[in-house]
């Protein structure tokens, strides 16, 4: 958990590095904190009907039926707007002039930032599996098969889309009750890090195999035997 909140961290700040992403850090963290409740709303909403609608019907099918939604939208907003000049006799220009100038295109050097990004997690996620499945340390190992054990009984409750809504109404709710009640949850987290860190100690202690020794440590050890 510690790791995906780091590599979450370390993302949401290189994000914030690329000053010119629409979506850099700070208006990640405005959605999710609900610092505009308009905006966030609407981004929560319709997220989660899109989600909804994926789980009950096929992608393309929901894809085809929003973008027919959000073209019959801009096409009668189009037809109102230019009647409406028309009347009133003005020449405001078109109604989303605003938004067809926006510039749009992805420059190489944005490209290569998130794909370094994209590769430095990926390198180190593969190097934890590796870690984890070789059993380099073996409580690790075992805390990840109980997790994986733990999995199990989770797919056979949910199904995969019902797991993405489910992290998806927790990324804006979680943020925000975590916010108001930080002091409170950092106490209990303390304590059940405090108390895991110490299991853990016990059971390495316990278990000789799972103490990893380090290399020069383990040839002085040899060096006073002989």
């Amino acid at each position: 958990m510690a790791a995906a909140l780091e590599t979450l961290q370390s993302l949401l700040q290189t994000l914030g590095e690329i000053k010119d992403l629409p979506l850099n850090r700070e208006s990640l963290e405005s959605l999710i904190y609900w610092r505009d409740v308009k905006k966030s709303g609407i981004v929560f909403g319709a997220g989660l009907i899109t989600l909804v609608a994926i789980s009950w019907f096929s992608v393309i099918s929901v894809f085809a039926y929003l973008s027919l939604l959000a073209l019959f939208g801009t096409v009668a907003f189009r037809i109102y707007k230019s009647v409406t000049q028309a009347v009133q006799k003005t020449n405001d220009g078109h109604p989303f002039k605003e938004y067809l100038e926006l510039d749009l295109t992805l420059s190489q050097e944005k490209v290569q930032n998130i794909a370094g990004v994209a590769v430095a997690h990926l390198n180190g996620f593969t190097a934890e599996l590796r870690r984890l499945f070789l059993v380099e340390d073996l409580i690790d190992s075992i805390k990840f098969g109980v997790i994986l054990w733990v999995f199990t009984y989770i797919g056979a409750w949910f199904n995969g889309m019902t797991l993405v809504i489910l992290a998806f109404v927790s990324l804006f709710t979680l943020p925000k009750v975590y916010e108001n009640n930080k002091q409170s949850i950092d106490t209990y987290l303390d304590l059940v890090r405090s108390k895991l860190t110490e299991i853990t100690d016990k059971i390495r202690v316990a278990i000789p195999i799972g103490n990893k020794k380090p290399v020069a440590a383990a040839a002085t050890e040899s060096d006073k035997d002989k």
